[in-house]
C-alpha cells in the first residue's frame, strides 16, 4: 500500500498535497484499488467556489461511481483534462499524472483537519 509521507489524507480516501495556497487532490491508492478500473472521471466544478466535504465531481470505475469530496474550502481552479482521454492514470499513478483537481485554499486553518499518512493508515487498516 503506497501511503506517501509528504501528502495529507481524508476519511473519504482523498490525497492532499499542500503547495502555498494551492491544494492538489487524487483518490489514494487504496480507493482506486477498492475501486477497480476508473473508466471516467466528471469534474464539472472548475470555477467554483466548494466547502469542505462538497462534491467536486466523480470517478466511475466498473463496479460502481463513487462522489469526490473536497478536502478543504476554496476554488476549483484546474482539472486534470488528460483524465478525460486516460481515467486508467488515476489507476496506474494515483499520486502523480492521476491526480484530479486543483483548488485555491480559501482557509488555511482547515489544512489542520486532514489527516497524517499514520492516521490514514489507521484507517484502512493498514
Amino acid at each position: 500500500m503506497n501511503i506517501p509521507q509528504e501528502l495529507k489524507y481524508t476519511k473519504d480516501h482523498e490525497w492532499v498535497k499542500i503547495d502555498g495556497d494551492v491544494a492538489t487532490v487524487g483518490v489514494t491508492d487504496f480507493a482506486q484499488g477498492e475501486l477497480g478500473d476508473i473508466v471516467y472521471v466528471e469534474v464539472e466544478t472548475v470555477g467554483e467556489t466548494l466547502e469542505r466535504e462538497e462534491v467536486f465531481g466523480t470517478v466511475e470505475a466498473v463496479k460502481t461511481v463513487s462522489d469526490l469530496f473536497s478536502p478543504l474550502s476554496g476554488e476549483v481552479i484546474e482539472f486534470n483534462n488528460s483524465l478525460e482521454d486516460a481515467p486508467e492514470k488515476v489507476n496506474s499513478d494515483p499520486y502523480g499524472e492521476g491526480w484530479m483537481v486543483k483548488i485555491k485554499i480559501a482557509d488555511q486553518n482547515e489544512i489542520s483537519g486532514l489527516m497524517s499518512p499514520e492516521d490514514y493508515k489507521a484507517l484502512i487498516g493498514s
